[in-house]
């Protein structure tokens, strides 16, 4: 009987599936313009070529104070006529959260922890592409591509990055580290909005 191949390990197992989605960023390894405070419109307007481009963003103040003031407007629709949420969500839990958006949310603390981490943009397909990108310390660290879904963004997967990319410091092994990418998907965050469907 033949001998058997080894299993592969956690680690094998990830680079293999990351590979094919990381080729298409990190094929293209350095940024050619300086940074910018652009915002993603302007930033698929200078888009020429498919060069990675760092990438910075702060909202202007009157951004931020219409933002307020459009979710303070919202025409609310009537209440649920059911218990649960099989209607979707319900009224109350929505206006908990515009609430909390209008008076509490602090963007700006959530600007500085995004402009903490080295963000980019780079062309694929003819569209902007927004992505942050965490090289670990680890030499032998492997890609990885860690999307996030809908609805969500990039800042649900911040959290990961520091365990991901320095895992010593977090109770794991350096066999243990990954070069961390995480992309905003077309159409949400500072990705560019597709024109079509495909």
């Amino acid at each position: 009987m033949p001998e058997q191949p080894p299993s592969p390990d956690r680690r094998t197992l990830l680079a293999g599936t990351a590979a094919a989605g990381a080729i298409g960023l990190l094929g293209l390894t350095q940024a050619s313009a300086p940074a910018s405070n652009a915002t993603p419109k302007e930033h698929k307007m200078a888009a020429t070529d498919s060069a990675i481009r760092p990438f910075h963003y702060k909202a202007t103040n009157d951004e931020l104070a219409d933002l307020k003031k459009r979710v303070a407007a919202t025409k609310w629709p009537d209440r649920e006529q059911v218990a649960g949420d099989t209607q979707g969500v319900q009224l109350a839990t929505m206006q908990k959260l515009a609430h909390y958006w209008a008076t509490e949310h602090d963007w700006r603390k959530c600007e500085v922890k995004i402009n903490a981490l080295p963000n980019f943009v780079t062309e694929i397909d003819g569209l902007d592409i927004h992505f942050i990108h965490v090289r670990s310390r680890h030499e032998h660290a492997l890609p990885i591509v860690i999307t996030h879904g809908w609805p969500g963004s990039i800042i649900e997967q911040m959290k990961v990055i520091a365990p991901l990319t320095d895992p010593t410091a977090h109770g794991g092994t350096e066999a243990d580290a990954f070069h961390v990418v995480i992309p905003s998907l077309p159409g949400y965050g500072f990705s560019g909005k597709p024109a079509k469907p495909g």
